[in-house]
């Protein structure tokens, strides 16, 4: 599992993430723009449907979801949105994507650029750090909300193919395609989730200490910050040890 999971994980049960409703809220659209311009029928683009479930699973009204993808489709004037994703190393020489919707690459290019290099890192190439992850469905949940076994009942009979321990909470994995089914089979068995989402997915984890801890989370939490963000990932592991004496 990817410390940028374990890092969100920690903000969400601090009640980090409560304060940036809106700007979830930004992100989600953008995604469901982008995502309609495969077509404006959720029963016929995947992609779209999970959009839509992202977005009922933070309570956005239906008017918002309609009129965003209204503007994917071309029903509604708007500014073009392009996707890019960014490739680079943090701290440490953990691996880092940034998925980001802008409406201006150039600006986005050069303060993405400036965030790696603040940071104690640097932005690579296209192809320099992707081929170390793989797109997957990752649910989090807390550990105190079901059992080991409970869990694998319910995610491997609904396509999910891994449960990771990781500490506090359990990391479900599944094909992109899974990711509804276990959505589904999870809110049945009214399990609560932390995350849900398609994500990109480390193959293999970099154990981060010290200084190097401090400095990835700095450009982790700089990047998500930044307005045009849609997501991070990162393929940095740390002891939660070093976040507590970061308190």
């Amino acid at each position: 599992m990817s410390g940028h999971s374990k890092w969100h994980t920690i903000k969400h049960k601090k009640g980090a993430l409560d304060a940036k409703r809106g700007k979830i809220f930004t992100r989600v659209i953008k995604e469901i723009v982008i995502a309609a311009r495969g077509g404006g029928d959720p029963a016929s683009n995947a992609r779209l449907r999970t959009a839509i479930v992202a977005a009922k699973a933070v309570s956005m009204p239906a008017d918002n979801i309609k009129r965003a993808i209204m503007r994917g489709t071309g029903e509604l004037q708007g500014e073009e949105i392009v996707e890019i994703m960014f490739e680079g190393y943090g701290p440490g020489g953990a691996a880092v994507l940034v998925n980001v919707a802008t409406d201006n690459r150039n600006r986005t290019v050069a303060d993405i650029r400036h965030m790696f290099s603040k940071h104690g890192g640097n932005m690579g190439a296209e192809g320099s750090v992707s081929w170390m992850f793989k797109r997957k469905s990752q649910i989090i949940i807390d550990k105190a909300v079901a059992d080991e076994d409970t869990l694998m009942g319910i995610v491997l009979d609904a396509g999910a193919e891994d449960l990771r321990d990781d500490g506090d909470t359990w990391a479900v994995l599944s094909p992109p395609e899974a990711h509804e089914p276990v959505v589904d089979a999870l809110a049945k068995g009214k399990i609560e989730t932390l995350e849900a989402a398609i994500s990109m997915v480390p193959d293999n984890t970099v154990k981060l200490e010290g200084t190097n801890v401090r400095a990835m989370m700095k450009l982790n939490d700089a990047l998500e910050d930044y307005d045009d963000v849609q997501a991070v990932y990162s393929n940095f592991d740390f002891d939660e040890n070093d976040v507590e004496a970061m308190a």
